[in-house]
């Protein structure tokens, strides 16, 4: 069966506004629903990425150019991934419609991920 990741992006303060307590019910609310996908058995993976910028890396004849990245200026970032089993596109896009990443301005990135590298 095809594998589908689903890219969370948002925006870099999406969450900055949050109190503590609210920031654990978010938290909770993911959870919740990665659970619910484990319990169907289409979650295949998946994790929270840490709140840093990261590397960009890039090379241009021959070297390699290593830089701090996304900057500032981008709105938005990618700030989680979940791997999930489906048939197809329009089951994969069916399964993140309930995701709680859009009850807070959030964006999902479907893709198909390439069985050349299953």
């Amino acid at each position: 069966m095809p594998k589908y990741v689903l890219l969370l992006h948002d925006a870099p303060d999406s969450y900055s506004s949050l109190s503590p307590e609210q920031l654990q019910q978010v938290i909770q609310k993911y959870v919740a629903w990665g659970e619910k996908l484990r319990k169907t058995g289409v979650l295949q993976g998946g994790q929270k990425l840490a709140d840093e910028p990261g590397r960009i890396m890039r090379q241009k004849n021959g070297q390699m150019r290593v830089t701090d990245g996304p900057y500032s200026e981008t709105k938005e970032v990618l700030g989680g991934y979940y791997i999930v089993s489906a048939d197809s596109y329009e089951r994969a896009i069916d399964l993140a419609r309930d995701c709680p990443h859009f009850d807070y301005g959030g964006a999902i990135e479907v893709r198909e991920l390439d069985t050349m590298s299953q």
